[in-house]
Order: C-alpha cells, then sequence, then structure tokens
C-alpha cells in the first residue's frame, strides 16, 4: 500500500472513531453529564494522539522512502564508477592490442625484408646455377664431340692399319714378283750370253755356211729371217725383262711410298689421339669442377630456400597473431561500445523514471529484423569502395555454407558468396573460384587492402585487411573470418 493510501485509510478510522463516540455522547448526555465532558475530553486526546501518531507514521514512511532513495542513488553511483571502470580497462587494453600490434607489424617487416634479402640470394644463386649447368652442358657437348672425335681417329688408326697391312702384302707379293723377274731376266741373259759367246767363238762361219748351204733363195731368206728374229728375240726378251724388272722397282717404290705416308698419317692419328685423351681428361677435371661449383651452388640456394620458409612461416605466424589481435580488439571495442550503450540507457531511463515514468528500450532492439544479416564485430581497415565491399561481406557471418548457392542468407559456397556480396554493388564477377582469381589486377600481399579477392587455389575470400579474410568456410563452420594466411595465396586480385 502506498503512503498516501495508508494516510486516508488511518483518516477513515479516526473519523469512524469519532462518530461512534459522538454517538455514545448523546445515549448517555442526561445521565452522566459530568462523564460526558470527561468522555469528550478523552476523545480529544485520541483524536490527538491519533493526530499525532499519523504524523509520526508519515515522517517514519518518508524517512524511509529517503533511505531507498539514497541507496538507489548509492548503487546507482556505484555501479556507473564500475562501467567506467570496466570502459577504462578496454581502453587500456585497445591501447595495449595497438601497440602489440604494431610491435608485429614491425617484426613483420623485419622478416620480409629479410625474405626479400634470401630471395634475391637466391635468385642470384639460381643464376649461377643456370650458367654453371649452361656450361656443364656446354661442357658435356664439348666432352661428348671429343669422344667422338677419339672414336673416329681409332677408326681411321685401325683402317690404315689395314691399309698398311695391305700394302705390305702388296710389297711383299711385288718384291717375289721383281725376284722371279729378275730371276728370269737373268736365265734369259745368260742363254743370251751363251749364244754370243758361242757365236764369237764360232765367228759369222756358221751362220755364213747355212746360208750358202741353203738349197734356194727362198731359204736362204727364210734362214736370214730366222737368224735376224732370233737377235731380236733376244734383244726384245731382254727389253721386256728389263721393262718388267723397272716396273716391279717402280710398283715397290710407289707402294714403299704409300706406306710411308700410311705410316705417317697412322703416327699423326696417334699423336691427335693423345692429344685429344689429354683435353678429354683436361675436360672431364673441369666437369667436376663444376659438379662441385654446383653442389655448393645448390647447397647455398638450399640454405636460402630454408630461410625463406623460416621467414615465410614467420610472417604467417606474424599474421595471425596480428589477426587474433585485431580480433581481440574489435571486441573489446564491441564490449566498450555495449557497455556505454547500456550506461546510457540506464541514464536514460533514470531521467524517463525521475520525469514520470515510462519504459527504456531493451540494449539492441534497434537491430535487422528478419534480413538475415548479422553483426559481426569484425575489424574492416581502410576507407573506401573496398572497405564498404568487406563491411558488408561480414555483415553474414555466421550465415550457413550451401555447396553451389549464392545467398547470402540462405547460403553460399566461397565463390557464391564473393559473387552475391560484389553483386551487391553492381559488380558482376565469375561464378567459380577459378574464374574470378582471373579478374581485376594481381596485387602482392604487402599492398593487399581490404575488399580485394584472395585466390587460395580451389578457394576464394575477400580480404578484411589486419591479416584476415571472411569467407564461406565449409558445411560445418559457414560463413566466418579466418587469417589470410592459413593457407598458401596462389593470387589476390584487386576488382575496385
Amino acid at each position: 500500500m502506498s503512503l498516501r493510501g495508508k494516510r486516508n485509510y488511518r483518516r477513515i478510522i479516526r473519523t469512524g472513531l469519532a462518530i461512534l463516540l459522538q454517538l455514545c455522547l448523546c445515549a448517555s448526555l442526561f445521565t452522566y453529564s459530568g462523564a460526558t465532558e470527561s468522555e469528550g475530553n478523552e476523545n480529544k486526546e485520541a483524536e490527538a494522539s491519533s493526530e499525532s501518531g499519523d504524523q509520526e507514521g508519515e515522517q517514519s514512511e518518508a524517512s524511509s522512502a529517503g533511505d531507498k532513495s539514497s541507496e538507489k542513488s548509492s548503487a546507482a553511483t556505484q555501479q556507473k564508477t564500475q562501467s567506467t571502470a570496466e570502459i577504462n580497462a578496454l581502453k587500456q587494453k585497445q591501447e595495449q592490442l595497438k601497440q602489440e600490434q604494431m610491435l608485429l607489424e614491425s617484426q613483420k617487416q623485419a622478416a620480409e625484408a629479410q625474405k626479400k634479402q634470401a630471395e634475391g640470394q637466391l635468385s642470384k644463386v639460381e643464376g649461377q646455377i643456370s650458367n654453371i649447368t649452361g656450361a656443364q652442358d656446354d661442357l658435356r657437348t664439348e666432352i661428348e664431340g671429343i669422344d667422338a672425335s677419339i672414336v673416329g681417329i681409332l677408326t681411321d688408326i685401325s683402317l690404315i692399319e689395314s691399309q698398311i697391312e695391305n700394302i705390305e702384302r702388296q710389297i711383299a707379293d711385288t718384291e717375289v714378283q721383281y725376284n722371279d723377274t729378275i730371276k728370269e731376266h737373268n736365265a734369259q741373259y745368260e742363254a743370251m750370253k751363251v749364244r754370243i759367246r758361242y757365236m764369237y767363238e764360232a765367228g759369222d762361219m756358221n751362220y755364213i755356211q747355212m746360208l750358202l748351204n741353203s738349197a734356194s733363195m727362198a731359204d736362204a731368206l727364210v734362214k736370214s729371217d730366222y737368224i735376224s728374229r732370233l737377235y731380236d728375240y733376244d734383244r726384245k726378251k731382254l727389253e721386256e725383262y728389263q721393262e718388267t724388272a723397272n716396273e716391279i722397282a717402280n710398283l715397290k717404290t710407289a707402294l714403299d711410298e704409300d706406306k710411308s705416308e700410311l705410316e705417317t698419317s697412322q703416327n699423326e692419328l696417334r699423336e691427335e689421339e693423345n692429344y685429344l685423351a689429354e683435353l678429354l681428361e683436361e675436360k672431364k677435371g673441369e666437369y667436376e669442377d663444376y659438379e662441385t661449383m654446383l653442389a655448393k651452388a645448390k647447397q647455398q640456394a638450399s640454405a636460402y630456400s630454408a630461410v625463406i620458409k623460416k621467414q615465410t612461416d614467420q610472417i604467417s605466424a606474424i599474421e595471425k597473431q596480428k589477426a587474433k589481435k585485431a580480433a581481440e580488439q574489435a571486441e573489446s571495442l564491441r564490449k566498450e561500445q555495449q557497455l556505454a550503450a547500456a550506461e546510457a540507457a540506464k541514464q536514460a531511463g533514470g531521467a524517463q523514471s525521475s520525469g514520470g515514468g515510462g519504459q527504456t528500450p531493451a540494449a539492441g532492439s534497434s537491430g535487422s529484423s528478419g534480413s538475415g544479416k548479422k553483426s559481426s564485430g569484425a575489424a574492416v581497415s581502410g576507407s573506401g569502395k573496398g572497405a564498404e565491399i568487406a563491411s558488408y561481406a561480414t555483415q553474414f557471418i555466421g550465415n550457413p555454407y550451401v555447396s553451389g548457392g549464392t545467398s547470402l542468407t540462405g547460403g553460399a559456397d566461397c565463390s557464391g558468396f564473393v559473387k552475391a556480396v560484389y553483386q551487391h554493388f553492381g559488380i558482376n564477377l565469375p561464378r567459380t573460384s577459378y574464374s574470378q582469381s582471373g579478374v581485376g589486377t594481381s596485387v602482392s600481399y604487402s599492398d593487399a587492402k581490404a575488399g580485394d579477392i584472395i585466390y587460395y587455389g580451389g578457394h576464394v575470400g575477400i580480404y578484411l585487411g589486419n591479416g584476415t579474410i571472411v569467407h564461406a568456410s565449409t558445411p560445418a563452420t559457414g560463413i566466418k573470418i579466418s587469417s589470410a594466411m592459413y593457407r598458401p595465396i596462389v593470387t589476390i586480385r584487386r576488382v575496385v
């Protein structure tokens, strides 16, 4: 019962008591006049006492209401102080996270510088490897040519040796033929000498007598012709033997010259073979030197590749930390905004209550109704059209992943999600992730901005900045935020 109600109730009771006392006084007025006056005085005292009690009750109730009001005011002040302290703590945390992000960015830049230096050194070493490999290929070709030349020389030497053997056989045969011719020549010569000696010793009488004893002139002519032919025969035979001996001697001389020429060629080929053999050993030594240089260069390349991998892993880890810090900062900012909104709502509610009542709307009641959009709390860096696209995409975090889908509220796959987000801004993209990997212009990760499309090979997402992306991930996780480095990046495309 309210204070006013209590006061009215007590006044009714007091009025009723007064009427009751007056009736009793009228009934006994003529019998007890002195008593009437006494009772009237008592009634007045009772009424005065009742009014005094009412005043004390009202004062007690007023005091109690004041105490309650004071308690409420103290609790409100204490709660406001606590909210202020929480907001300040959140601001300090945000500042700390900002400093940590700056430190991570500095570490990332240092790692990227080291990675870039290692990539330059690796490129230089790879150039050396290419040059060494090219020189090796040239040297290998040269060695193969020398080998082929040696094989050819050995083949020529073998052929010359065969020719020398053939000429030696011809020389041997010629010598035999020459000797036989000389023997026949000597025999003919000896026979001719015998006839000449006989003719010289017997004189010309035998021939003259042979002519004189001829039966006729014809017989004498025949015998004379015989004697002439005998001389001619001897002379011809001697000439033929001499000519044959000369031919055989010339042939032997020619064969000796051919043999000498072949032997000279053989010696020259032997010298060429020895030179090529020495050159081959020299080239093989150079090839081994190239092998050593190549092995050393490959070892250096492996070391630089390890450095690049290490720096890439470090950059990836830093990006994940930055994404985590950014998410924490966004969450801290969201909590700060919620506390500030709640505090403002309480102050507005208190003002309305003190001004005559009214209801304060519940926190968060001004959100979207039935649109499928959700508050993400995701931090989008930068400004411009790309940042607008990225910010719009975060409104659908938590919505389902549907294979082949393109609905931002009913469900979409990775490329369908990117296509639908860009379609909202009047930009028509291809349907598949592979086709989307070729749109716009290519940018490096260090130059990536919010709204850029990151292609991972069979998967795409929209870059938010601060090392994070929003993407339709899997049927189990739906549309969510992830680190931009959670998978190896194939290409980054800028459309706006």
